[in-house]
């Protein structure tokens, strides 16, 4: 009689599994540590982020290396983010047709205006870049490719928040996912206020509200359906932008998002 071998349980399978998972979401935060304002950073840094062991952000780093999802950086030895992000990236951002048929309106965009323009989305929690048209001036303000946005005052992440149900902007305001600095109930309902005029006017603004040497204005794209699906931002240095220009740029980041809202059908 042949001797077989009986199958894992499932108590046994469950335990891998749930192990497993541990592992790819600790991978996933370790990577999210880092960003346009801090690329780089130590292992004790990246440790005391995510409240783990050092040894166990140490071995997360070697097989993220290994995989050339982070580097190091040859002269301070702390890590970055690697070029693989972008072998792993490139197949969804190109297939975002949106960002096909937005660049051509934003390099139009940024000849118009001198500034620089950019195309975000939204993951329903915080406003990320998937493409951008620098500035030819020589102080300008840029942001890599995948920086991510969760101030509420962000012009971009307002236009989303105008598009979202009441309840929804509370909740992400409320519960911290979404920086807003002495948030009380008064403070609340007046960011809502804003958000109703971002709907009727068309178009957000931000003047030094998030940052005190950056303005910003963003106004929504929609897909044939009518849904949101992005938003066209212009960044600037604020030195360079009175109100009443912030306004003329205002309507041009919005003749743009028309633009691109058409060519996608809309």
């Amino acid at each position: 009689m042949v001797s077989m071998t009986p199958p894992a349980t499932t108590a046994n399978s469950g335990s891998s599994d749930t192990r497993g998972t541990s592992v790819i979401v600790n991978a996933i935060a370790v990577m999210r540590c880092f960003s346009a304002q801090e690329p780089l950073l130590g292992v004790t840094e990246i440790a005391q982020r995510v409240g783990m062991h050092k040894s166990t952000v140490s071995r997360i780093l070697a097989t993220l290396e290994q995989e050339e999802l982070v580097e190091r950086d040859p002269d301070s030895r702390r890590f970055k983010l690697g070029l693989g992000i972008i072998a792993v990236a490139g197949p969804l951002l190109a297939e975002l047709e949106e960002r096909r048929v937005a660049y051509p309106l934003l390099c139009r965009l940024t000849e118009q205006t001198g500034e620089t323009s950019a195309l975000m989305v939204w993951n329903g929690r915080e406003s990320l870049c998937v493409e951008q048209i620098a500035s030819p001036q020589q102080v300008k303000h840029t942001t890599p490719l995948g920086a991510r946005y969760h101030d509420a005052m962000s012009a971009s992440v307002q236009v989303f928040l105008s598009l979202e149900p009441e309840d929804r902007v509370r909740s992400l305001l409320r519960d911290g996912t979404l920086a807003y600095a002495g948030l009380d109930d008064a403070g609340l309902e007046a960011y809502l206020l804003r958000l109703a005029d971002v709907g009727r006017r068309g178009y957000a603004t931000n003047y030094g509200e998030s940052a005190l040497d950056e303005v910003g204005v963003a106004a929504p794209v929609y897909d044939h359906r009518g849904n949101p699906v992005a938003a066209v931002l212009i960044p600037a240095p604020k030195f360079r932008v009175s109100h009443e220009r912030l306004l003329t740029l205002g309507e041009a980041c919005a003749a743009t998002a028309r633009l691109v809202t058409s060519r996608l059908g809309g």
